[in-house]
């Protein structure tokens, strides 16, 4: 079974949200998504990787196609014992630079806690980034907390940053550590944690 799903023109995360249901129509298969920018080209991407699908992309004027090919489902004893040994998990939301409403001082405490959670036990699942947040993860930010993210990542938890926000303050291009990412993998991600704390 063989799918085109034409995602061109479309913002986040329509295309993400497109994908899904074409991959949850079918037991297996192969979806092609067409895509016209990178940030789309990535999130479906790794979308479609999270969901245990194989992906190759291929561009072609100025287009994005991925093939994302879909096997056999799990069979129900399986994805319960993967359901089983899933640890708790918790994630750290953050939407400013700072925290509080001391800009000087929350400035001192966002530093001083996002190097604690390099200490913290368990380790977070994922931090994720949104509104002026993004910025702590890019070029020009503070060394201290991108080499603390760099580290949490090195660790193994996920820093995800909200992509439209990066295209809003034009930082894109300035990512250093974590992945541009959409609105449904915020919300997954907010949705599917045992706790959010949030700074």
């Amino acid at each position: 079974m063989e799918k085109v799903v034409d995602c061109r023109g479309l913002a986040c995360p329509i295309p993400v949200l497109k994908t899904k249901e074409a991959l949850e129509s079918m037991d297996s298969g192969v979806v092609t998504v067409i895509v016209d920018n990178r940030a789309s080209r990535e999130n479906v991407k790794r979308f479609a990787e999270k969901a245990g699908c194989s992906v190759t992309v291929e561009e072609k004027g100025g287009l994005f196609y991925l093939k994302i090919t879909k096997g056999e489902p799990k069979r129900a004893e399986e994805e319960s014992t993967v359901k089983g040994s899933e640890k708790k998990n918790y994630v750290v939301f953050i939407t400013s630079t700072y925290v509080g409403e001391e800009r000087e001082l929350g400035e001192i405490l966002i530093k001083g806690f996002i190097k604690t959670f390099l200490n913290a036990a368990p380790l977070p699942t994922k931090v994720v980034l949104v509104n002026a947040a993004v910025k702590l993860a890019c070029k020009g930010a503070d060394e201290e907390i991108l080499g603390a993210l760099k580290e949490l990542q090195q660790k193994g938890v996920e820093i995800i940053c909200c992509a439209t926000c990066l295209n809003y303050y034009n930082l894109l291009d300035e990512l250093e550590v974590g992945v541009a990412s959409n609105a449904y993998d915020v919300v997954q991600s907010l949705a599917s944690a045992d706790s959010v704390i949030r700074l």
